[in-house]
């Protein structure tokens, strides 16, 4: 496995969370599909779970607010040393602040905002808990990468917020922090539709293998499996709607 056992450099992806209406539901098909347990979470913000491969954390799992348009979601958090100062940042970029910042008990300190073409992301200044200890391994996070109908307004704002730089090729861009590739940023061509969103890539050992398991656990297969430059990969909804995405590990 892969384990991180440091602070993520400011600007990096270092958690992702989904907010589901059913936490145990989602428990039970994230557990069956990537091999998660399941620790208690900070309950600041409503009842929350800790997934953990193989006894180090790789995600969270929370409630959904109330009410109509909060959709069930997988949301990316970007590590910062100071939440209040990125949000200061945020609003002068134009992005909107939703939550926080806000404490989350001893873990730490958090945001949720969206950017200027809409998408929503987290900000986690870390406390107690850094974030996922463990990348690109099966049942751990892969990748991060936003799809959006305006791909330079995209770019110019996390370059802002967080310091990136941007390294374009071909249809897509990658944000880079510290001279490494952390996040990508895909035009629109790719929402079908759809409203634009961070898409969170789970590694798996066999990307056929996984979707056709993810479908008999209730879930729905969307796009794949097929062959990407990054490996064989496979989108998909879990049995409430949320989307995620599947790459299969060299």
């Amino acid at each position: 496995m892969t384990t991180v056992g440091t602070r993520c450099v400011q600007g990096a992806p270092c958690w992702v969370s989904l907010m589901a209406r059913d936490v145990g539901c989602a428990q039970e098909f994230y557990g069956s599909l990537l091999g998660w347990e399941f620790t208690a979470g900070p309950a600041r913000l409503g009842p929350y779970v800790r997934a953990t491969l193989r006894g180090v954390p790789v995600a969270g799992i929370g409630v959904v607010p109330e009410g109509p348009g909060f959709p069930v979601e997988w949301t990316p958090y970007f590590a910062a040393d100071s939440t209040d100062r990125t949000a200061q940042r945020i609003r002068a970029c134009g992005g909107t602040v939703a939550v926080g910042p806000v404490q989350a008990d001893d873990a730490g300190r958090l945001v949720i905002a969206s950017d200027v073409t809409g998408a929503v992301f987290g900000v986690w200044e870390g406390g107690r808990h850094l974030g996922w200890q463990a990348v690109g391994e099966p049942g751990a996070p892969a990748w991060t990468e936003l799809v959006t109908p305006d791909r330079g307004m995209a770019e110019a704002f996390y370059g802002s917020v967080f310091g990136s730089s941007v390294a374009r090729s071909g249809d897509g861009s990658v944000l880079r922090v510290a001279g490494r590739d952390v996040a990508g940023i895909r035009g629109a061509g790719e929402l079908r539709g759809g409203p634009p969103r961070w898409r969170t890539y789970f590694a798996v050992a066999d990307a056929d293998a996984a979707a056709a398991r993810a479908v008999e656990l209730g879930g729905r297969m969307l796009v794949g499996p097929q062959e990407s430059p990054y490996g064989r990969v496979v989108r998909l909804a879990d049995p409430e709607g949320g989307h995620f995405s599947l790459v299969q590990s060299a």
